[in-house]
């Protein structure tokens, strides 16, 4: 029974990993050659979101360059590590599980690119700003971990409420 309430919103990560795998391919059709990496397209949305692809070897801002296979445990490792506490933990609060199935769903976009290709394919160039370029897999990394930072100050909230008898 704890397994099966500890699993609830696995459909999060899957969707999450879905969706990152389809606009990659989708995007990497639009080049026709997935290896021509580096190269910038047109303006998604002029002035705000270029198409750019960029084969990242490392894991943020290509930190970690060249180490493929230790990365690849690692996020597998994170990913396993997840999910267990996910089990171990069915009554965290929804904002927080949430946040972490997307970061399991984000961690596992970019795992299978590094697994099938040996690097992680980033696209979303921000234009109005110098910044790294990144992916769907990325934005639900942060917007999960945005939300489990979210839901823990307000699990926390509602603790001290409760110590002094406010609820």
């Amino acid at each position: 029974m704890r397994l099966r309430r500890g699993c609830r919103g696995w459909w999060i990560a899957l969707l999450a990993a879905a969706v990152d795998r389809i606009t990659k391919v989708a995007v990497l059709r639009l080049w026709q050659r997935p290896r021509l990496l580096d190269r910038t397209f047109d303006a998604l949305i002029p002035g705000v979101v270029n198409l750019r692809m960029v084969g990242n070897h490392g894991m943020a801002f290509s930190l970690f360059s060249g180490q493929g296979a230790a990365l690849t445990v690692l996020t597998f490792l994170l990913i396993a590590g997840v999910v267990a506490w996910l089990i171990a933990r069915p009554g965290e609060s929804k904002w927080i599980r949430t946040g972490f199935w997307l970061v399991v769903g984000g961690g596992l976009g970019n795992l299978f690119d590094r697994v099938v290709q040996g690097y992680v394919v980033d696209f979303i160039e921000l234009a109005f700003v110098r910044f790294a370029v990144f992916n769907v897999a990325d934005v639900c990394i942060c917007v999960g971990a945005a939300l489990v930072i979210l839901g823990t100050i307000f699990a926390e909230r509602q603790k001290r409420r409760e110590r002094h008898g406010r609820v």
